[in-house]
């Protein structure tokens, strides 16, 4: 049976076979979900980078829980990330995150307009940005239903609190400004990664946090 037209968020894809992906998503209908995409030719695999937001139709097969997708587009082109290599990266992180996190199915109320916000808001900065993931992870846990108080994360924290302390009581414009070196700030993500397990009872392992490792020392 074919379904509506849907927005979906890209978190990652699984190649199968020759001719066949699987596009790892979120959706407001489906919460985390893959698809399977028939893509024979390489040129349109740019639409399937981490965070782009897609318009697809879902086709349902009453064989198998793995659905399709086709009559794919792109919602938006988010040039304000694609031409920029930090923000580029960064979205590997937060695709990361989300795929890591989320179980199968999970569709937490909100999540998918909070995640389709945070993206566009990414992509709409021109500069101060390189503090977004450490407010993007303090959100997602909000988002989620456990956002820290300090108290909640000195366990995880130890000498890094003091850094952490400011993102938790300032405005996001504040937060972007926060001065912190490359090394603190991805310090801070393991914390939050770290807080994140805990409470999800997930090992959250994100290997693309090694990349922002590189970029941004």
């Amino acid at each position: 049976m074919t379904g509506e037209t849907i927005e979906l968020i890209v978190l990652s894809t699984t190649k199968v076979g020759e001719n066949a992906l699987v596009v790892h998503t979120l959706s407001r209908e489906w919460g985390r979900r893959g698809f399977l995409v028939r893509s024979g030719k390489k040129a349109g695999m740019s639409r399937f980078l981490p965070l782009n937001i897609l318009e697809a139709e879902v086709v349902e097969n009453p064989k198998s829980e793995l659905w399709s997708i086709r009559n794919i587009g792109l919602k938006d082109g988010l040039s304000g990330i694609r031409e920029n290599l930090y923000k580029n990266s960064m979205t590997l992180f937060l695709s990361e995150v989300l795929l890591r996190t989320l179980k199968d199915g999970a569709n937490e109320d909100g999540l998918f307009e909070w995640c389709v916000g945070e993206i566009l808001t990414l992509n709409a900065l021109e500069s101060d940005f390189s503090n977004f993931s450490v407010r993007f992870l303090l959100d997602f846990a909000g988002i989620l239903g456990f956002r820290p108080t300090l108290q909640d994360v000195a366990p995880f924290a130890g000498e890094y609190l003091n850094h952490l302390k400011p993102f938790l009581v300032s405005r996001f414009e504040e937060c972007m400004l926060l001065p912190l070196t490359g090394e603190t700030r991805n310090d801070l993500c393991d914390v939050l990664l770290r807080y994140l397990s805990y409470h999800t009872d997930t090992n959250i392992q994100v290997k693309s946090l090694q990349v922002l490792r590189e970029l941004y020392r």
